[in-house]
């Protein structure tokens, strides 16, 4: 998309699938890793600098079929980000939350 940086995070060994997010160019954005025991198979983090600080921004897609070692990760990945300054968005396919009609 132009005028926009992409960050993107394929799904390993299957067709189809990964997250991808896209900064406007003029946002001074970069992508972090996390700690092994955080690194999420679908998700990407990153940095947006904000003046005198940063933020974190991070995109997971959170499988319904997920393993337990993964969804492990994805919580460990939740729990270092939100120690900071974050936005954390996506899918996570929490099947137990229901929306109350309006």
């Amino acid at each position: 998309m132009t005028g926009y940086v992409m960050f993107r995070k394929d799904r390993l060994g299957r067709r189809g699938g990964g997250v991808i997010l896209y900064i406007k160019e003029s946002i001074q954005a970069y992508e972090i890793k996390l700690e092994k025991e955080a690194e999420c198979e679908e998700a990407i983090w990153c940095n947006i600098i904000t003046g005198k600080s940063i933020l974190t921004v991070g995109l997971v897609y959170r499988s319904p079929n997920i393993s337990m070692e993964e969804n492990e990760k994805t919580h460990n990945a939740i729990k270092e980000v939100s120690k900071r300054d974050c936005i954390i968005m996506g899918d996570f396919n929490h099947g137990h939350i229901q929306w109350a009609s309006l």
